[in-house]
């Protein structure tokens, strides 16, 4: 899993990765596809937590569920999230099942666009340091139950005075092994106003 961290990063035309930062990288990003769901489904509870914001929209009792289902063009099978959250009720996708990870991109564009409606800063922008840091920053760490890979994406990043707080998020991935469903994953600042986005598998 190393190689493709570290050939990602290039093409990415990012700066060479350490090895511990590749073995984060390659953990979060590791193949979880083809996925063989059958009639199973996978339910993370989502709790989203930040100050009052237009555009923002904090979650108390979410879900994020990931199904299979028969594409009705071709009879192939497919992958769907369902997302629950107060008035929100919506379907996402499909995907294919030899896709990457459905969920780990959901989790990625919604603390993207919630730093945004916090922060007022660019999507494109947050979305760009948060892949950087992906590939070229992190830390893992091994237990009896896992491995867990942390990353701050703008610890170092030169708008940090105006990121109202967000220079302080950390990204975490709680894993069982890297090549399973990710148990939990979360986004959460420690500076005020303060800003917290989990999911956790049930």
């Amino acid at each position: 899993m190393k190689t493709r961290a570290i050939a990602l990063a290039l093409l990415l035309g990012l700066a060479p990765l350490s090895v511990a930062a590749a073995e984060a990288g390659d953990a979060v990003f590791a193949e979880r596809g083809p996925w063989d769901l059958g009639d199973r489904a996978l339910e993370w509870r989502m709790t989203v937590e930040g100050p009052a914001a237009e555009g923002f929209r904090p979650t108390d009792d979410g879900s994020l569920t990931l199904s299979q289902a028969i594409d009705p063009n071709d009879q192939q099978p497919i992958l769907q999230m369902t997302q629950k959250a107060g008035p929100i009720d919506r379907t996402i996708g499909p995907f294919p099942i030899s896709s990457g990870d459905p969920v780990l991109t959901f989790f990625l564009e919604q603390t993207t666009r919630d730093m945004a409606a916090l922060t007022g800063g660019s999507p494109h922008y947050i979305r760009n340091r948060m892949k950087e840091a992906l590939f070229r920053g992190g830390e893992i760490a091994a237990s009896d139950d896992g491995v867990t890979a942390r990353f701050q994406p703008f610890a170092a990043d030169a708008n940090a005075a105006r990121m109202n707080g967000f220079q302080s998020l950390t990204l975490t991935f709680v894993m069982a092994q890297p090549d399973q469903p990710i148990r939990e994953l979360r986004a959460e600042t420690d500076a005020a106003p303060g800003y917290r986005n989990r999911l956790v598998l049930q």
